[in-house]
């Protein structure tokens, strides 16, 4: 239960800052690199990013795209560090007695990772067609969009109602201070 009521707060944030985001974007005057940093920072789900950077521009939806996804992907060494620290940790709690067993990198790696690399150094090298790439990229906004809409619909808003308003009003001021200092900071580096 906790975690569904997670995922549908984190939704319900997400969707309310598609929604605004677009608006305090042209309020702040915000070019569309500005505006797709700072929706690529501070929206927390990936399908979110997307819908919010185009509903900008499609070049905030490009840029917001592509810093949600340099974000998704700094989280691979910090999970391989953090794994390889348990497993020393682990080891010491066993003490000398325990067999030794060495971490295995290969084990721990998300395989996928490299495909999608693979794939984009393979378009970045413009290999593929031009109208093979654009066709992809708008499946692509398609699949998250109806990503997003699919969690949406699984939403029971009565179950939710039933933890209460404290984790909600959590959530949103967490999501508030991110936003926050993600303009603060694209502010105080003289991005905007």
């Amino acid at each position: 239960m906790d975690v569904a009521y997670a995922m549908s707060a984190t939704f319900i944030f997400d969707m309310v800052m598609i929604l605004l985001f677009p608006f305090m974007g042209e309020w702040l005057g915000l070019s569309d690199e500005a505006y797709g940093l700072w929706a690529g920072t501070a929206v927390n789900d990936t399908s979110s990013v997307v819908a919010a950077g185009f509903a900008y521009s499609e070049a905030a939806g490009d840029f917001a795209t592509m810093v949600k996804l340099t974000r998704t992907l700094s989280i691979i060494p910090v999970v391989l560090i953090f794994a390889v620290i348990n497993s020393k940790l682990k080891q010491k709690e066993l003490g000398a007695n325990a067999e030794k067993k060495k971490v295995k990198i290969t084990k721990l790696f998300p395989w996928f990772i490299l495909g999608f690399l693979g794939l984009t150094v393979i378009n970045s090298l413009g290999v593929v067609p031009e109208i093979i790439s654009s066709g992809a990229k708008e499946i692509s906004k398609f699949i998250m969009v109806s990503a997003l809409a699919a969690i949406g619909l699984n939403t029971d808003f009565k179950k939710m109602a039933k933890s209460g308003a404290r984790p909600m009003l959590h959530g949103f001021i967490i999501s508030a201070l991110v936003v926050i200092v993600a303009i603060g900071v694209e502010y105080a580096m003289g991005l905007v």
